[in-house]
């Protein structure tokens, strides 16, 4: 009799010689295997990892086979083998972030033109000055100010359902006004 000379080999022999070792197992592969397979498809977005998915889990099977008392219920073992490899490789997947020096800066967008901006500035202040005295001090208590309505309300002495009201038409003027018309 020779002794093998790698250990490793002698395990790897005895796992291709599975079939002759443990029959009924290659019988329940070729009965079960559809239906196993199904449910590693469930686990994974893509066909290949599924039948990987498989494989790994029949494999931990194997090697568990001598041990599984109830062979009434292999399903529930190999699917909880599935599930168990599955989470496994989710955890262990790869991250494709990697530790560096200094942060990438995300690029700034262009600076609006200083003219122009003042350009705008000047046609919104016209056209705010063209409301009527109370709504442009309530959208200017609001927007320019920050005031919230409520205080406005307060402010202004009046509901804040007035406030609301007359915010509204204001900006309503104020999106119809011909001078502000390109802007948007």
């Amino acid at each position: 009799m020779t002794t093998p000379v790698c250990a490793g080999a002698s395990r790897a022999a005895a796992a291709s010689a599975g079939h002759r070792r443990y029959p009924s197992f290659s019988s329940y592969v070729r009965a079960r295997g559809p239906v196993l397979l199904r449910t590693a498809r469930s686990l994974t977005a893509n066909p290949s990892d599924a039948e990987d998915l498989l494989q790994t889990a029949l494999t931990k099977t194997y090697v568990a086979w001598e041990r599984i008392e109830d062979h009434r219920a292999l399903d529930g073992y190999v699917r909880r083998a599935l599930v168990n490899t599955r989470t496994s490789q989710w955890r262990k997947r790869k991250v494709d972030e990697f530790a560096c020096e200094e942060l990438p800066e995300k690029e700034a967008p262009p600076a609006p033109d200083p003219a122009e901006q003042q350009s705008l500035h000047d046609a919104m202040w016209r056209a705010v000055l063209k409301l009527p005295d109370r709504q442009r001090a309530m959208v200017v208590l609001r927007y320019y100010e920050d005031l919230s309505e409520v205080q406005t309300a307060e402010v202004m002495g009046v509901s804040v359902g007035t406030v609301k009201s007359a915010v509204s038409r204001a900006l309503g003027k104020l999106r119809e006004d011909p001078e502000l018309t390109p802007v948007r």
